[in-house]
C-alpha cells in the first residue's frame, strides 16, 4: 500500500509483525507442515488467491519441489465476482485472470492467501475453485490468522495468529508487488 493510500484510508503504522527474515522462516516451517499433512507432494497442487497469495503459493511451490523433487503444480483464482461483498468493493471490480493449467479432480489442493480476516474470501475462493474441478481435499494456508471471522473457515496451515482489533488492519508487503517484505499492524486514524 502506497503512502497516498495509507493517508486516503487514514491508516497508521502502529507495529511491524514480522521482517522479510521471519517471512522466510514461516514460509519453510509451513512447507515442512504441508508435506507432512499430506505424506509428501505427490497428489498436490497449489493455488494462490489473487493478489498475494499468488506470490506466496509461487514460493511454497518452489520450497516443496526443491525438498521433494517433483514439481508442484500451480494455480491463480481471482475472486472478485465471487464475493458476497461486491456491492461494497466500488463500483466496477476489474477481473483478472484465473489460470488453472493442471486438472485439480482427485488432488489435494492447498489454497494460499495472505490474510485469513472474515472467511469471506476463502469461502468466494472454494466457489472459484470448484468450477474448475473437484479436488479430493481442500485445505488453507494463510501467512496471518487476524481473527474476527463472519463464516464457519479455519486455516489448515497457518504462518501466525494476530490478535486484532476492528481498527487494525494487517498489512503484507510482498518485494513481487511492493518492492518491501514485511508484515506490519496498521491501525485506523480518528
Amino acid at each position: 500500500m502506497t503512502q497516498e493510500a495509507h493517508s486516503e484510508l487514514n491508516l497508521r503504522q502502529k507495529a511491524q509483525l514480522m521482517s522479510a527474515s521471519e517471512i522466510e522462516r514461516t514460509l519453510v516451517r509451513l512447507v515442512h507442515e504441508i508435506i507432512e499433512k499430506n505424506d509428501g507432494a505427490a497428489e498436490l497442487g497449489l493455488v494462490g488467491i489473487r493478489r498475494r497469495g499468488v506470490f506466496l503459493a509461487q514460493r511454497l511451490g518452489q520450497m516443496i519441489q526443491r525438498i521433494e523433487k517433483t514439481p508442484i503444480p500451480l494455480g491463480t483464482l481471482d475472486i472478485t465476482l465471487y464475493r458476497d461483498d461486491l456491492s461494497t468493493l466500488g463500483h466496477k471490480p476489474v477481473v483478472q485472470k484465473t489460470e488453472m493449467e493442471f486438472s485439480i479432480t482427485g488432488k489435494t489442493i492447498v489454497l494460499v492467501d495472505d490474510v485469513l480476516y472474515t472467511g469471506r474470501t476463502t469461502r468466494a475462493a472454494l466457489d472459484a475453485l470448484f468450477r474448475h474441478g473437484r479436488p479430493k481435499r481442500v485445505q488453507l494456508c494463510v501467512l496471518i490468522d487476524r481473527g474476527h471471522r463472519e463464516l464457519p473457515v479455519e486455516a489448515t496451515f497457518v504462518g501466525r495468529k494476530v490478535q486484532t482489533t476492528q481498527r487494525e488492519i494487517i498489512e503484507v508487503q510482498l518485494k513481487e508487488l511492493d518492492n518491501a517484505e514485511k508484515v506490519l499492524l496498521m491501525e485506523k486514524a480518528d
